[in-house]
């Protein structure tokens, strides 16, 4: 099944073009002019690892340590955004309370196992920024289910993780993927052998605990603000 289903509505219009290119000469997009970088890697849903998807991250630093990216299922100006991950220093993933870390995945293997790249980045430039993903960890929610061939975001936001181990990625998934963006995942495994993953090792609470993890959606009463008489919403 694609992933790149169709959107259902009609063609965009030449006035919400023009009004666009209006608003984009006097407008400013400060978040969105502070990404910086592209990286392709894989996700998958962290209930079934047999729902693999390609993800497009586009990412800016806050800081040294900290870093935000929304995910696209392609690079292509009509991309659809998917998701979003956080991505912080193992350092900082420590100090996470212990309910918490089972939400984050680590990133190392991916990074030392050539599956996670920079499309078009010269290996030297791209070595740089890799050393340090080898010693992080990430936090992704994926909104649109791109997989099952929705063409909305339908459903409820769900955990996704990362490559871990071999024999974990589809073979059409990466050959399609190496295909297209013309690189070897062998190649860059064999390149990347001496970068340094995480210094304390992978958290053992990281990853979903080793297990796996699904949201859910559950009714609950509304909380009213303070002095209210609780209503229902219609």
């Amino acid at each position: 099944m694609s992933q790149h289903p169709e959107v259902p509505g009609d063609p965009t219009a030449t006035t919400t073009s023009l009004l666009e290119k209006a608003t984009a000469s006097i407008q400013r997009f400060g978040p969105i002019s502070h990404i910086h970088q592209h990286l392709c890697a894989f996700h998958f849903y962290s209930h079934d690892m047999t729902r693999q998807v390609e993800a497009h991250h586009f990412c800016g630093h806050l800081n040294e340590e900290v870093r935000q990216c929304l995910i696209y299922n392609s690079p292509e100006p009509d991309a659809r955004l998917i998701g979003i991950e956080y991505i912080v220093t193992e350092t900082l993933f420590d100090t996470l309370p212990d309910e918490e870390k089972p939400m984050w995945h680590s990133h190392d293997y991916e990074v030392k196992g050539g599956y996670l790249f920079m499309p078009g980045i010269p290996g030297p430039v791209e070595r740089q920024d890799m050393e340090k993903v080898a010693k992080t960890y990430g936090k992704t929610i994926h909104f649109w289910q791109v997989d099952r061939g929705d063409n909305l975001p339908l459903g409820i936001p769900q955990i996704m993780f990362a490559l871990t181990r071999e024999g974990q990625l589809y073979d059409e998934l990466a050959l399609d993927v190496e295909k297209r963006y013309k690189v070897s995942f062998a190649a860059e495994k064999e390149k990347r052998k001496d970068i340094e993953g995480l210094a304390m090792g992978r958290h053992p609470l990281a990853n979903g605990a080793g297990k796996g993890l699904q949201t859910v959606l559950k009714e609950v009463d509304v909380k009213p603000p303070s002095g209210t008489t609780p209503r229902v919403f219609v």
